[in-house]
């Protein structure tokens, strides 16, 4: 980050906590050899959940990400891991974002199931209506395959023809079988768990939307390929 980025990050976190940071304006008065020992000192004026929150928002700031994802990311991953317990997050807690963006892209030609995703997408992020991300995610897949396959079936009775159409379009026996299985599974799953809101166990959430995300991805690929 550059020296008035440090200063206008971390200045706004001082004034919210009424700490003073020795970094509050640039040029910085205070003697400092670099930018990281700056970034450090103002940091460590702030106590260890405040330092906490301010590090996990600083890693969404749009500017850092755009010149560094990869790194942005490792950083988000490494603080929850070791320090996640400041804010009662643990490792994992969140669905891959750049998992979202991509499956975002690929169902930029689907906007009803795109629009579902989204809501799905949104509610997770606020951490609210937990089984009502898991029915939109549902019914955003089975959306794409009403469109895909080209037909008005249910998730459940969609079920028969993905084998066939995973193999005509060169995917292996093997992943056409695997992919057929994990259908069947996430379908009772999600009639065995998303009926009552204390019923979905929140760890899972996770799991399930990445797991709708790379079915998505896949299928969507797939359907711009012609039929072997």
């Amino acid at each position: 980050m550059s020296g008035p980025e440090i200063v206008k990050l971390t200045a706004g976190y001082a004034v919210d906590w009424r700490v003073d940071i020795p970094h509050a304006s640039y040029p910085f008065t205070s003697p400092v050899g670099n930018k990281r020992t700056a970034l450090h000192q103002n940091l460590m004026a702030f106590s260890e959940p405040q330092r906490y929150r301010a590090i996990r928002e600083i890693c969404e700031y749009p500017p850092l990400r755009e010149r560094n994802r990869q790194a942005v990311e490792k950083l988000k991953q490494t603080l929850i891991a070791r320090y996640g317990h400041l804010a009662g997050e643990q490792l994992g807690s969140e669905v891959d974002s750049v998992l979202i963006e991509r499956t975002q892209h690929w169902l930029g030609p689907f906007p009803d199931a795109r629009g579902l995703y989204d809501g799905a997408a949104t509610k997770h992020a606020n951490a609210v209506f937990l089984r009502n991300v898991l029915d939109d995610l549902r019914l955003a897949l089975e959306l794409l395959l009403k469109t895909i396959l080209g037909n008005d079936k249910s998730l459940e009775n969609q079920i028969p023809q993905l084998g066939d159409f995973i193999r005509k379009r060169g995917g292996s026996s093997e992943l056409a079988n695997m992919f057929v299985k994990l259908v069947d599974y996430y379908t009772k799953y999600q009639n065995s768990y998303v009926k009552h809101d204390d019923a979905v166990i929140e760890e899972e959430v996770e799991f399930m939307f990445e797991l709708t995300s790379s079915f998505m991805k896949h299928l969507v690929r797939l359907s711009y390929k012609g039929a072997v």
